[in-house]
């Protein structure tokens, strides 16, 4: 019954592991060529979006966290997390 309840046990974390590796964020590396902080969007040149399907370009994004903006400059490299967030591209996370 023990090693019932044991293999019951491992099974159940190695899918919660697994289910949160998945969402796991991707960042992408990209140059920041503006930031608008009136408007909390920011431009970024990036390369491929893989977790939206999007090729690379440059395009502006929504920035939720006021926060973030103020540690992003222009020219500066980042890696970046965007996701849709209401429908919109919104940058999440920066490093």
């Amino acid at each position: 019954m023990k090693t019932a309840m044991i293999k019951i046990s491992v099974a159940a974390l190695l899918s919660a592991g697994a289910a949160f590796g998945a969402f796991a964020q991707e960042f992408t590396k990209g140059v920041v060529n503006k930031v608008d902080v009136k408007a909390n969007k920011v431009t970024i040149k990036h390369e491929d979006l893989k977790s939206l399907d999007m090729p690379a370009m440059t395009m502006v994004f929504r920035v939720e966290d006021p926060a973030l903006l103020e540690r992003l400059k222009e020219g500066s490299k980042i890696e970046f997390v965007a996701e849709r967030v209401n429908g919109k591209l919104t940058v999440t996370e920066v490093k």
